[in-house]
């Protein structure tokens, strides 16, 4: 696989404009701004804060993006002290999917627009293809979606982009065939029978999963060190927190906070805050019920994207249809890619309404399973009439 990179040295930028469709979606489109949700003993004791200690925080609206990065199901309104009647939520939902309607009801349009055109599929792994559980380590994806995404990568090219590290990811994957980005697109790993450009200033060369030399591609290299040293840092403020859980993806750092009670989250919040203090070139993102550190570089999922869909040669084509499936905050990113210049089609994994970048949507991973074995008939049909 040849690459012809053009990226440009990694700085901070703003997204580009939104053009119109052309992608057989209706003119009125979805929205495009960016995500926002409606919004024991044996443990040692978290000290009381003095008075205002947790104002920064609350001041640059952490503790707001906390509550909201994982919205309890049972409720659409939380900010005003009452819940919404059942008629309203279900109205709620009715007009968020006209907005972004079922992927699996919008299949044959879909299908349609893809008709003489090359496919690449994008996947996110936690909440995509395995359910959110409570303990990251026992997010297992089932034998049945294991051979569904098989199947899919038979006839496009598929990759899996996750906040996890790439070894993590493809240890729970374990499929060779596939491109794999760990740590938000910030370590990308393309199939064995593929390789990335000898001259690009980020790729290197190391032993694959199976011994064999295989090209990386790291625009974050240089943040190792700093990385682990925020993690280890982490881990230590952090361990007098129950149910708080830390751990070290390679490229970033992510501290859990989904086994902590919410009483506690203005103090996991606020220790993140004062490690980060004294890190100026890392950021902090937020995830479901996930604190991100991360280098304060111009890459994300979006930019991870982009570069596979260039290493593949599908990039700057009017022939060619990406799909991204993601549940996250972190996977906005790449429905923003490909939403401008309507590159291609982002669907979004999610039970509740919340605003997107994505064109369509699935409630949970085993639509998600339905759609991409839908994808493998429709291309199996495609190809015996041919």
């Amino acid at each position: 696989m040849d690459l012809k990179s053009n990226q440009a040295s990694p700085v901070l930028t703003d997204p580009a404009p939104i053009n119109k469709s052309r992608l057989g979606i209706p003119s009125r489109l979805p929205y495009t701004q960016q995500a926002a949700s409606f919004s024991s003993s044996k443990y040692m004791t978290i000290p009381r804060k003095k008075p205002g200690k947790l104002d920064d925080v609350r001041s640059n609206g952490w503790l707001d993006a906390m509550k909201s990065s994982s919205p309890p199901r049972k409720k659409l309104i939380k900010d005003f002290n009452f819940e919404v009647a059942s008629d309203d939520a279900d109205f709620a939902h009715f007009s968020w999917m006209l907005k972004y309607p079922s992927a699996l009801n919008s299949f044959e349009k879909i299908s349609n627009y893809a008709k003489n055109k090359k496919m690449a599929i994008f996947l996110d792994y936690d909440g995509t293809l395995s359910p959110i559980v409570d303990d990251p380590d026992r997010a297992i994806m089932s034998n049945e979606m294991r051979s569904a995404v098989r199947n899919v990568a038979k006839y496009f090219p598929t990759a899996i982009i996750s906040g996890r590290s790439r070894d993590k990811v493809y240890n729970l994957v374990e499929l060779t065939e596939l491109y794999y980005a760990g740590s938000h697109g910030m370590d990308i790993m393309g199939p064995l029978s593929h390789t990335l450009a000898d001259d690009h200033p980020n790729c290197i060369k190391s032993n694959g999963q199976q011994g064999k030399e295989v090209k990386l591609f790291q625009p974050a290299q240089e943040f190792l060190p700093l990385i682990d040293e925020v993690f280890r840092t982490l881990v230590e403020k952090t361990k007098g927190i129950e149910g708080a859980k830390v751990e070290n993806h390679k490229f970033c750092a992510s501290v859990h906070y989904r086994n902590v009670e919410e009483k506690n989250w203005p103090i996991i919040a606020q220790c993140v805050h004062d490690v980060l203090k004294g890190y100026p070139r890392l950021r902090l993102t937020h995830g479901r019920k996930v604190l991100e550190v991360r280098p304060v570089i111009d890459w994300n999922k979006g930019k991870a994207v982009e570069f596979l869909l260039e290493s593949l040669g599908l990039s700057n084509r009017n022939d060619v249809l990406p799909i991204y499936i993601g549940d996250d905050r972190t996977d906005e990113d790449a429905f923003k890619v490909l939403r401008e210049d309507n590159r291609g089609y982002g669907i979004l994994v999610s039970s509740v309404p919340k605003e997107t970048n994505a064109f369509y949507s699935l409630k949970n991973p085993e639509e998600v399973m339905k759609f991409l074995n839908s994808l493998v008939t429709w291309k199996q049909q495609e190809e015996s009439e041919c």
